[in-house]
């Protein structure tokens, strides 16, 4: 059941849990998230970079995909189709393709910029009733070619971007894309409860859900924290999987090189990684 992210993230912050973005790369990832998300009874927002869109053939091709699979396996759960980091055009070209929601990241411009610009996508995505979400101070790390040293959000910013009416909001909070590095310093819980009190309940988004501790998560969702993403869990496991397939000589046995038995060991753990970060994030049984 495709929908925006609106609703789903407006429930999860109102009864204490959050809703996972799990970022897809390809069919096995679309089918990992959408058959866990249906045995779990959970909500679901898929993310998809620019990068990503790419890869897949385009804004189209991945909603023809997502679409056409969500009533090929007869999904009853809230999904979401959201564009991750977009940039202003691919924002435009995300709702035109019909994505159910957008992130435009203009957290690299100048702060009246981005205000200007956010306000522009949440006009034209509003009138066709696709979610926002904006961001207030760059998140660490790389993404898809994006890199961000990791800032703390400036409160007033964030409360200026918020009054835009944008749906969700995310705010860089000392969190970053990718592994943390031994030398982490953890999440900045004063910066979050600040942004929490003047954002006026918009439901705020965490960055770079891997590999924070589940203590950490647990106090981020109690201050207002509705929706995680988690993407290099996933293609970690994912590659751990296939390589041991292959250094096990699994590929050689029989018809082992077959893509679908070859692909599968990967598709089988992320599954797993899905349903511990749907368990953890107090979403299952939340459809």
């Amino acid at each position: 059941m495709l929908v925006s992210a609106k609703e789903m993230l407006q429930k999860a912050k109102a009864e204490g849990y959050a809703v996972a973005q799990i970022n897809i790369n390809n069919l096995e990832w679309i089918k990992a998230v959408l058959s866990t998300v249906e045995e779990l009874k959970s909500p679901v927002i898929l993310g998809v970079s620019e990068g990503a869109a790419k890869y897949m053939g385009g804004y189209e091709n991945v909603m023809a995909m997502v679409s056409t699979l969500d009533k090929a396996m007869n999904i009853s759960v809230p999904v979401a189709v959201h564009l991750d980091h977009g940039t202003y055009e691919g924002a435009f070209k995300a709702i035109r393709a019909g994505f159910t929601s957008v992130m435009f990241d203009g957290s690299h411009y100048p702060f009246e910029e981005n205000l200007k610009k956010t306000q522009e996508v949440v006009a034209v995505a509003h009138a066709v009733g696709v979610s926002v979400e904006a961001e207030v101070g760059s998140i660490g790390g790389e993404e898809d070619g994006v890199v961000g040293t990791g800032e703390l959000a400036d409160p007033e910013e964030c409360r200026i971007i918020a009054a835009t009416g944008v749906d969700l909001f995310a705010a860089g909070i000392g969190n970053i894309h990718g592994k943390y590095p031994a030398n982490w310093k953890g999440l900045d819980f004063g910066v979050l409860k600040t942004v929490s009190e003047v954002t006026n309940g918009v439901p705020l988004v965490l960055h770079g859900g891997t590999g924070i501790p589940a203590d950490q998560i647990t106090k981020a969702i109690s201050l207002g924290i509705a929706k995680i993403n988690v993407n290099t869990e996933l293609q970690l496991a994912f590659a751990a999987a296939t390589r041991k397939y292959i250094e096990e000589g699994k590929d050689l046995e029989s018809k082992g090189f077959d893509p679908r038995k070859l692909l599968n060991p990967g598709y089988v753990a992320m599954k797993q990684v899905i349903k511990d970060k749907l368990t953890m994030f107090g979403s299952v049984n939340k459809a």
